[in-house]
């Protein structure tokens, strides 16, 4: 995995779209687990709660996606990063539900995307400013490790 990727250690050795296909359950499952009495506690002073988790994997799905996309429609693409702080700021008034919806929903067409890119655009180049030259296939091994990341944190939530 590329070093491009902050999240590449989480990787665990399953097939990319397996991992990303298997987000929407898992993370469904552990919001449940996690009750609603918990899903809006946060751990820590600074620290998200599950529900607050759950808004963030849903703006990054929107994110990873608009990647993507202009990854594949333009040549010499450059990313534009965000400041997750500044987009967490409207979470505590999001329902955990709602954002359990727009992460499947989203998620789902991003995988009908990825699937029909992958293996041929794999190797298509992106820039980002932060990180410097990576492929679509770096996006999609970002996503992943991003979603595992965070499903760990829930997992510590039940």
């Amino acid at each position: 995995m590329s070093e491009l990727n902050p999240y590449a250690k989480f990787l665990d050795g399953r097939p990319l779209e397996v991992i990303l296909a298997s987000t929407p359950s898992t993370l469904s499952g552990l919001i449940k687990m996690i009750g609603p009495e918990k899903v809006t506690t946060s751990p820590a002073s600074g620290k998200w709660s599950p529900a607050e988790i759950a808004s963030h994997l849903a703006d990054c799905e929107l994110a990873f996606g608009f990647r993507l996309r202009q990854t594949l429609a333009e040549d010499h693409h450059v990313i534009q990063p965000f400041d997750q702080e500044k987009w967490a700021a409207a979470y505590p008034r999001i329902p955990a539900a709602q954002a359990l919806a727009t992460f499947a929903a989203l998620r789902n067409w991003n995988l009908l995307l990825i699937e029909n890119a992958l293996p041929g655009a794999a190797d298509k180049s992106v820039s980002h400013p932060e990180r410097g030259a990576m492929t679509f296939k770096t996006i999609v091994e970002t996503m992943a490790g991003h979603d595992l990341n965070h499903l760990a944190q829930l997992k510590k939530f039940t």
